[in-house]
């Protein structure tokens, strides 16, 4: 089993998208590889999870007009 990670961030977070974020097919209404969120959008953590398997925390981030993302750390930076 692979220890438990640490988020890096907290719920009500502000954050800014540091690559353009694909749909990977888990996105309802797009298709894969569509664009969801791109480089530099800003948006807020709504909720912070982990991965069960890999206990990689995984971001719920809220970018503009209500889109809420899945996000890893390594596709965030914090404002």
């Amino acid at each position: 089993m692979i220890g438990e990670r640490i988020p890096k961030y907290q719920w009500g977070q502000p954050v800014t998208a540091i690559t353009d974020l694909l749909n990977d097919g888990t996105f309802p209404g797009k298709e894969p590889g569509d664009l969801l969120v791109k480089t530099g959008c800003s948006g807020e953590i709504v909720q912070v999870g982990s991965h069960e398997e890999t206990n990689t925390p995984v971001y719920l981030v809220e970018f503009a007009e209500g889109l809420v993302v899945g996000c890893l750390e390594e596709e965030l930076v914090s404002l």
